[in-house]
């Protein structure tokens, strides 16, 4: 029981520190944070998150790797769903805002931190970032099966681009709602 109590505690301290490093990163830059200082956002010191992550770097991929991992695990969730191909779009569409909105430290420091990771880090964000990019293509295709591979893809990138960076910052009361149907007319419009 010590031992599972002992690993939940590790977990949870772990899931902390992610959340402070993503929001530190996000508002200064990762070169700008310093172990000490993520150690203070979480209650600890400095050289105690390498007992957790084996460097900054380690972390910043964790973090990076993780919202990619969950957006794609989320859309496969979604796309395994029975439904119509524009239904399916929809929740597409308010999956991914909801994701932007409840992280938008991840989402801001996703593209801006991916050049600090090695290579093969860089590679398996990338790869996860293209398989849920290939996912939400499959549904696109099928609502609009007149669109040619390089617009559905220019659709597809300039709605998560639309999605990605304006809910943090938004201030209408329904800004969701507003950027939802944005997303959808981007996607299916003439």
């Amino acid at each position: 029981m010590t031992a599972t109590w002992r690993a939940t505690q590790k977990a949870n301290r772990r899931a902390s520190l992610m959340r402070s490093a993503a929001q530190l990163f996000a508002e200064r830059g990762f070169a700008a944070v310093s172990t000490v200082e993520l150690g203070d956002a979480v209650g600890m010191s400095g050289p105690a998150l390498y007992n957790y992550f084996p460097s900054k770097e380690a972390l910043l991929a964790e973090v990076l790797i993780d919202a990619s991992r969950r957006l794609l695990e989320g859309c496969r969730e979604l796309v395994a769903e029975p439904g119509a191909p524009a239904e399916l779009l929809r929740r597409l569409v308010r999956f991914h805002l909801d994701f932007a909105t409840a992280d938008p430290d991840v989402i801001r420091i996703q593209d801006r931190e991916l050049a600090q990771l090695p290579s093969d880090v860089n590679h398996t964000v990338r790869s996860l970032q293209r398989q849920y990019v290939q996912e939400w293509d499959v549904v696109l295709a099928s609502v609009r099966p007149e669109l040619d591979a390089a617009e559905r893809q220019t659709r597809l990138l300039g709605t998560f681009g639309l999605l990605n960076s304006t809910p943090h910052s938004a201030v209408a009361a329904d800004a969701s709602d507003i950027l939802a149907g944005m997303a959808l007319r981007a996607l299916t419009g003439p």
